[in-house]
């Protein structure tokens, strides 16, 4: 990259604290906070990665760590957007407290959650929440290379006005073919109309919104269980997880050996399952591919279906023991689950398992 004459001879080096340049509030307790070099020092990272903010709370210094929301091909300054959720403590110090003028200590950048480390014709970005920002990073880095390649972009968040830099994402989308932008909120915002998908990510959104997701390199980020929810979709439908990445909230690494290794279930037409149907006095066995409302019918037993994908809720029954692998799409609710229920037609046993049939 050409620097012009009068930014400093190098990049910049964590040697040298952080100046904070700007401070622009992106919605409720969000805000994006831009900071230079003092010296004029340049910045170079890859898209996606993240720094580490030494931040000076009054019950002593806190390191946090912030995935950079600009991109390198802007290297004049280095910003992060932070969301505060209700325990944060850093997040919270910055945006009460972070004003421009003041001065961080910084570490970084580091990380290998890019699409720069894996080269592809199409690229599927998944995220929710302030999971947006290393995505916001690498597609500005796309728009600045004039060479927009085919994003398609899938965004979760709670309400409209909740999209990080959705305008901003617009305003690229309108310009380029090649970037496709998908929003699904939980509810729509008070007073204003919302035309975008609405509900829970599920596999038949996400074939709406990327027909072609098969053919595509996966980055996700957002909260574990969004991320849990995004495997367990991708792996249901055949994807190649070879294929996934994804940058987690707590625990983002800076090298491929400290990359934690995920242990997903996935259900073995080799490994054996139980099934006893207790209202009935009935047991079947079967494997552990095989769906509870399968075995339920091989075993003569009528469980009512409707979908029969996961949507419509009608093969709701209870669980009173065991685990079952379930892949649904939205068509049972957390607080159902957390009561024991299932969906016959998108649960896979494990062991031995009891239901109220």
């Amino acid at each position: 990259m050409t620097k012009p004459q009068n930014w400093a001879g190098a990049p910049w080096q964590d040697r040298e604290k952080l100046e904070c340049a700007m401070v622009v509030p992106e919605g409720p307790d969000c805000a994006t906070f831009t900071f230079r070099a003092p010296s004029g020092a340049w910045f170079d990272y890859q898209p996606g990665q993240f720094v580490t903010l030494d931040l000076p709370l009054p019950d002593g210094n806190l390191q946090r760590t912030y995935t950079i929301s600009s991109s390198p091909s802007r290297p004049l300054s280095i910003s992060v957007t932070v969301k505060a959720q209700r325990e944060s403590q850093g997040t919270r110090w910055m945006l009460d407290h972070l004003k421009p003028g003041m001065r961080l200590q910084a570490w970084g950048p580091a990380g290998i959650f890019s699409f720069l480390r894996h080269p592809a014709q199409k690229y599927l970005f998944i995220s929710a929440g302030s999971g947006i920002t290393p995505m916001m990073s690498m597609t500005t880095w796309a728009w600045d290379s004039g060479e927009m390649p085919d994003i398609t972009f899938v965004h979760a968040a709670r309400r409209p006005s909740e999209i990080i830099q959705a305008k901003r994402l617009e305003q690229f989308a309108d310009r380029v073919p090649g970037l496709k932008l998908r929003f699904t909120v939980e509810e729509a915002d008070p007073w204003q109309s919302w035309h975008g998908y609405q509900g829970r990510l599920s596999q038949i959104m996400l074939g709406l919104m990327a027909p072609d997701y098969l053919e595509r390199e996966v980055f996700c980020c957002g909260p574990e269980p969004f991320m849990q929810n995004v495997r367990d979709m991708l792996m249901s439908l055949g994807f190649d997880m070879a294929r996934y990445h994804q940058e987690s909230f707590g625990a983002p690494v800076s090298s491929e050996a400290e990359a934690p290794v995920i242990h997903d279930i996935t259900p073995d037409e080799q490994t054996g399952a139980s099934i006893r149907f207790t209202a009935s006095g009935v047991s079947a066995t079967c494997q552990e591919t095989d769906t509870v409302l399968a075995v339920a019918k091989r075993a003569g037993l009528n469980i009512p279906s409707g979908c029969t994908f996961g949507l419509c809720g009608t093969c709701k029954v209870r669980k009173t023991a065991g685990e079952v692998h379930m892949v649904h799409n939205g068509g049972i609710s957390d607080e159902d689950i957390a009561e024991g229920w299932i969906l016959a037609c998108c649960s896979n046993p494990r062991g031995l398992v009891e239901l109220e049939v």
